[in-house]
């Protein structure tokens, strides 16, 4: 290697060392812990806590809340919050209220026995969602405006890092450490989840100390959103209504409609195809993640197995899988790369079948959770690719959080009856029934790759 490319090596790496760039390291750990803590940890806590599985199953239907946040991200990305929008700036002030209403429901959470008052632990898991799903609002939007384009690689590099951190501790982390304090596996007591969760919510102190560290960035005004509230003062013009209230209209049509229409209008008739192909490309993992890890407890893993094979080996693999997913996207292309994918998440979930067969095997386990998130790693990666090429960058957070949100909707709701159905016909049952969910996705994923090859070709 000569000088130049020692050069040409070391200018790469000097992006890692940009301010904004280290800061979404913690931004992004800041969003990666609460998912798990309101989903899959809790779902371990409730089943250990006695919890029947049709319950646990009806009570993921919290994570419904990332799926309709597409209802307030125009909200979340043009309303300024009194006092804090003033001090702080726009996308700050949403970060801050965020994570600050985030802790606390952690704080809630924690000292609140499942056997005692489960309503009260349903109402603070709520809060977390949604004050999660909001702080991802702003931080896409942050992402997107803080830097240059030439920086959004490492911005989304540190970010993943950062996020994938954070599940290893709200997952592996929570067990452990409720593991450490848990005198006996055999009998639930409610203080080693209390002290676990209370750890979690000190946690996101590092999500608040960089909202305050980090420079709102600033961005200018952009002109299609001028023209979109002048298009709408105009067809206001003529409707007897104060001058405030047709200012109000217009806003309203700029921030809430405008991203919307935008999508429909720059895709046209292939726009209901694509969001049939977002809603339902994931639905394999996440409908039969729900049961997961109440399958774990049923068949007899410890927290420690589970925390250790589950989750570190399952973060790793999640890891190496986005990285091959990287290189397959780049070498034979996005929609092949979606297609495979989504064969694998499919077959992959058959694994479980036969670890439900094997019975108390950890060395199943891990050879099951390693294929399965790796499957996981490379279709997400391409998912996420596809995703981005799909956005304006004039309504970036919006349209995202859209997209974001039809991903998630219908296997989440369908998700909630996955308890009901392993009660009615068990686990290896609900495990085949979870792959053949995927084979739709195929005969999309190739419909969305034809109606892609025959735009370009025009």
């Amino acid at each position: 290697m000569n000088s130049g490319e020692i050069s040409n090596w070391s200018s790469a790496l000097r992006i890692y060392g940009h301010p904004r760039v280290l800061g979404m390291l913690s931004l992004g750990f800041s969003a990666g812990l609460p998912l798990l803590l309101i989903l899959g940890t809790l779902s371990f806590w409730l089943r250990e806590a006695g919890i029947d599985r049709a319950t646990i199953g009806h009570l993921s239907w919290i994570g419904l809340a990332y799926s309709f946040k597409w209802l307030w991200s125009p909200l979340v990305d043009r309303m300024p919050l009194p006092i804090l929008t003033r001090l702080l700036g726009r996308r700050r002030a949403w970060l801050l209220l965020s994570q600050v209403v985030i802790t606390i429901a952690l704080v809630g959470m924690a000292f609140t026995d499942p056997l005692l008052n489960l309503t009260q632990l349903v109402f603070f898991a709520l809060a977390v969602a949604f004050a999660s799903a909001t702080q991802d609002i702003a931080l896409d939007a942050y992402r997107i405006e803080a830097v240059a384009l030439e920086l959004q690689g490492a911005m989304a590099a540190t970010y993943q890092a950062g996020y994938r951190v954070a599940m290893i501790l709200a997952s592996a982390g929570v067990l452990w450490i409720a593991a450490a304090i848990d005198l006996s596996e055999a009998t639930y007591e409610h203080l080693p989840w209390q002290i676990a969760y209370l750890v979690m919510a000190c946690s996101m102190m590092i999500g608040i100390v960089t909202t305050f560290v980090i420079r709102e960035p600033q961005v200018p005004y952009n002109d299609q959103i001028s023209q979109n509230e002048e298009f709408a003062l105009q067809a206001v013009a003529k409707w007897n209504l104060s001058p405030q209230i047709k200012r109000l209209l217009a806003w309203l049509y700029s921030a809430l409609i405008a991203p919307f229409r935008d999508f429909i209008v720059h895709h046209g008739q292939q726009a209901l195809l694509i969001l049939a192909l977002i809603a339902v490309y994931r639905i394999s993992d996440v409908v039969m993640g729900v049961m997961s890890n109440p399958f774990y407890v049923d068949m007899g893993y410890t927290k420690e197995e589970v925390a250790t094979i589950s989750k570190v080996y399952g973060v790793i693999m999640t890891i190496a899988g986005a990285a091959i997913g990287g290189v397959l996207t780049a070498k034979i292309g996005i929609m092949r790369t979606l297609f495979l994918g989504a064969v694998l998440s499919a077959v992959t979930n058959l694994l479980f079948v036969w670890l439900a067969r094997q019975g108390h095997d950890v060395s199943g386990l891990i050879f099951t959770i390693s294929a399965d998130n790796l499957s996981a790693g490379i279709a997400s990666s391409a998912f996420i690719a596809y995703l981005s090429g799909l956005t304006n960058s004039a309504y970036s957070a919006t349209q995202y959080a859209l997209f974001s949100s039809v991903m998630l909707l219908l296997p989440k709701f369908i998700a909630g009856f996955s308890g009901q159905f392993v009660d009615a016909y068990g686990y290896e049952s609900f495990f085949i029934t979870t792959a053949i969910l995927g084979l739709p996705v195929l005969m999309l994923v190739w419909l969305a790759g034809q109606a892609r090859f025959d735009k370009v070709s025009e």
